[in-house]
């Protein structure tokens, strides 16, 4: 059966609904036993727009007129094969280019094999994902587990410098089986010097309450190395961002240095250890987050307050497209 649900949950400040593709069901809570992912093997379609916004950017989106920077998270588990009917409303060419995925050279999404899509047109893309196992030759193979993600590869240029620069660009999100699923995701993209295309100062924040289970993409795009750094919390640098137990040996970071069209992601207990409050993320490069590379992951006791907060006006709101809301 294909299980899809749009989830659509409004972020602090209320204006911009935050969109994804969830192929599980239910939320988790720390409170009991976590869900889990399930195992893959479906055969799931979409569709997906890439259309212009009003402030001169351009973005993708499940539905016409409803395009976000960044673009819908897109999230299946391992073993899943996606049709993404790809309909370009632009007025120039533009494409569906995948990290990570298993696809033909007639889903690569480039102007060099001819799988872009030009102006008002529509092309099936098709991603595959794998479980991972032994070779022939007895080497293994990883599987197609991971933080991932999507991008135009035709806009501006013959690599899409033009259209990632204008926010045609998502995440994806490939579970394994018995992945630890979280309470709500969101997608941050340290996009050139700017997080999620929005203005210096302004980068997008995040809610939670204390206990919450919560998941964070982290993408980046265009020019410049960055390092991505979240106070107050910390991840194991490794697939999940989480320990499989007390041996494992993974080591455990609150700093990564991240280059163009890098991704990981990792998932947190919001104010685990430390409590509520306004804890700061951004890019750990000096200059970078002097120019404004920083938002809040807002942690809110259960009362909903947050100690010594006290909203300014600049950087509330998710900024469109982090993904989430309930599984």
């Amino acid at each position: 059966m294909d299980r899809r649900s749009f989830n659509r949950r409004v972020m602090l400040g209320g204006a911009v609904a935050a969109t994804s593709l969830s192929l599980s069901s239910e939320a988790v809570s720390v409170d009991g036993p976590a869900r889990a992912a399930p195992p893959g093997g479906q055969v799931r379609h979409l569709k997906l727009y890439a259309e212009k916004l009003p402030d001169g950017q351009l973005g993708y989106g499940f539905e016409k007129g409803k395009a976000s920077v960044p673009g819908p998270l897109i999230e299946i588990n391992e073993g899943d094969t996606v049709h993404i009917e790809f309909q370009n409303l632009l007025d120039v060419r533009a494409s569906l280019h995948v990290h990570g995925l298993d696809y033909e050279i007639s889903s690569d999404g480039t102007a060099l094999n001819h799988s872009d899509v030009e102006p008002g047109g529509t092309r099936v893309y098709t991603w595959r994902t794998h479980l991972p196992g032994r070779r022939a030759d007895g080497t293994w193979r990883a599987g197609s587990a991971g933080y991932w993600h999507y991008h135009d590869h035709v806009v501006g240029t013959e690599h899409g410098t033009g259209g990632i620069r204008k926010g045609l660009y998502g995440a994806v999100i490939v579970r394994r089986k018995g992945d630890v699923l979280p309470d709500a995701t969101h997608t941050i993209v340290f996009n050139d010097m700017s997080i999620n295309n929005r203005p210096a100062h302004t980068g997008p924040d995040f809610e939670a309450t204390v206990g919450d289970r919560v998941e964070f993409v982290m993408i980046t795009h265009g020019e410049y190395y960055h390092t991505f750094h979240m106070h107050g919390h910390r991840w194991a640098d490794n697939r999940t961002g989480m320990l499989t137990g007390p041996d494992d040996p993974s080591q455990v970071i609150d700093n990564k240095i991240v280059g163009p069209a890098d991704s990981f992601g990792f998932q947190v207990i919001a104010g685990e250890g430390v409590g509520a409050g306004a804890w700061m993320y951004h890019c750990h490069v000096q200059s970078h987050s002097d120019m404004g590379m920083v938002g809040l992951f807002l942690v809110k006791k259960t009362d909903g307050t947050i100690p010594g907060y006290e909203p300014h006006g600049g950087g509330s709101g998710s900024g469109g497209g982090e993904g989430g809301g309930h599984h």
